[in-house]
């Protein structure tokens, strides 16, 4: 009985690390994080004198997390230590089967290849290593070691086989999760570039054209002798509505995409967004040089909607708008004094602009209590 009770103590303990490690997992926490949790978690479970997760990377393997090693044991690993994958060892086995695999003491001692040599100086007797496998590749491995001089239990390969799964999946996940950022940063980059281009059209085109002919207009007008007065008025109220079409079609052209943004950059765009609006702005801009594009962009819509938000909803005598740029990311603070009671989940703008930042893998945190006004917080990475 009392056995039976020592083997469920140890199953209920493995299950309840492999649920904190699922748990992790389903956080959505980097990998990085998970192979250092991982890496613990095996050497409390499986009672090794260390544990790693390694990746294959190219004809070498790579330790990228290490866990319960000895403070006795020799020539202690490191992370980033590379291997190359040479002769018969726990590596190449593992990659070339796409199975679990293990050196106990006799085959330890005389395995080939620097892989084996560096278990020996670490006074390792026995090692087990399980697959990490990603989308039906062998990516990494799983591995633990032992001093003793009995060989790891026969069920270790299993046991270890359950967390190298969770690995594997948070790796999936992480992937998954960085390509649907990319499209949608490709979706949003495409329809700024439409709109650029319609904004170009139009100013290039169809303004143009209407500058065009509000000046032969103003030829005609002045041409037309004195005593046709009723004529000479037509013609004046024909062109006073073509400026105002002219100066219609200038607004949807700004509302497209702003020339100025492209021409001057996010400063300029910003204060004459600040100028524009309908609630006073204080605009404090701490950024000397020019950012990428895309950030730049993001950065210009993500004010222009929280003013108009400003405007429309929170009743607001004043906003308080500070941009700043730190090491690799663009930080945004947009806050006004007024009703608060902001929810993305109402279907307002803000969806839009969480949209578009997450995007680029950004962060937007909005703070709105109901009479606390509304803070929106954001962090927009950029390259260059």
């Amino acid at each position: 009985m009392r056995e039976s009770r020592d083997e469920l103590a140890v199953l209920a303990g493995e299950q309840a690390a492999l649920r904190r490690v699922a748990t992790l997992v389903a956080r959505g926490t980097p990998p990085a994080g998970i192979f250092s949790a991982v890496a613990e978690e095996i050497v409390g479970c499986l009672q090794a004198a260390n544990a790693s997760v390694n990746r294959y990377d190219g004809d070498e393997v790579v330790i990228l997390a290490l866990a319960g090693l000895d403070p006795g044991m020799p020539n202690k690993p490191v992370a980033g230590e590379r291997h190359p994958l040479e002769g018969d060892n726990i590596a190449t086995r593992v990659l070339r089967t796409g199975r679990a695999a293990r050196l106990d003491r006799a085959e330890l001692a005389s395995a080939p290849g620097p892989i084996a040599a560096r278990l020996r100086e670490m006074a390792l007797t026995c090692t087990v290593a399980a697959p990490i496998i990603v989308h039906g590749r062998v990516w990494g491995m799983a591995a633990v070691g032992s001093s003793e001089p009995e060989p790891l239990p026969a069920d270790t390969e299993a046991r270890l086989g359950n967390f190298a799964d969770l690995i594997a999946t948070a790796i999936a996940n992480a992937a998954t999760r960085g390509e649907l950022v990319v499209s949608r940063a490709r979706i949003v980059t495409a329809a700024d570039e439409a709109r650029r281009r319609l904004e170009r059209d139009l100013h290039d085109g169809a303004q143009q054209r209407l500058v065009a002919v509000g000046l032969q207009l103003s030829v005609a007008e002045d041409s037309v002798p004195s005593e046709l007065d009723d004529l000479k008025q037509q013609l004046a109220r024909i062109q006073a509505g073509l400026r105002g079409v002219s100066d219609d079609l200038r607004e949807i052209s700004r509302g497209i995409h702003p020339a100025i943004l492209s021409r001057g950059g996010l400063g300029p765009a910003l204060k004459t967004l600040a100028r524009r609006s309908a609630v006073p702005v204080s605009l404090d801009f701490g950024i000397g040089r020019r950012l990428p594009e895309s950030a730049e962009v993001a950065a210009y819509y993500v004010v222009a909607e929280a003013l108009t938000n400003a405007a429309k909803h929170s009743h607001a005598s004043e906003v308080r708008v500070h941009a700043h740029a730190e090491g690799v990311n663009l930080y945004l603070s947009i806050q006004d004094d007024g009703v608060g009671g902001a929810d993305s989940r109402k279907g307002s703008g803000l969806i839009g602009l969480i949209d578009r930042v997450e995007a680029f893998g950004g962060h937007l945190k909005i703070v709105s209590p109901p009479d606390g006004g509304t803070s929106l917080s954001v962090i927009l990475p950029f390259e260059g």
